[in-house]
């Protein structure tokens, strides 16, 4: 009977010790992630300072946000 005892402890420290290699593996993930999804927001709105990963988006961004301000020049020669 203690055998068994000594072997289900084993088992539980070895999954415990898996689980936590596990979270901390997906925490790295998502970090890294997080710093690439940033790398890509290069298009920063000149009113309002909301970051775009491309010019097409900003466009939109712009025509939808701010009608009354004017299309800035860089904008103007992008087509949707």
């Amino acid at each position: 009977k203690m055998a068994r005892g000594q072997q289900k402890l084993q088992s539980q420290a070895k999954a415990a010790e898996k689980l936590a290699k596990q979270k901390k593996q997906q925490g790295h993930n998502a970090n890294l992630q997080k710093k690439a999804a940033q790398a890509a927001l290069v298009h920063v709105c000149s009113v309002c300072k909301a970051q775009m990963p491309d010019p097409k988006t900003y466009k939109q961004h712009f025509e939808n946000k701010h009608p009354k301000n004017e299309l800035p020049d860089d904008l103007k020669e992008i087509a949707l």
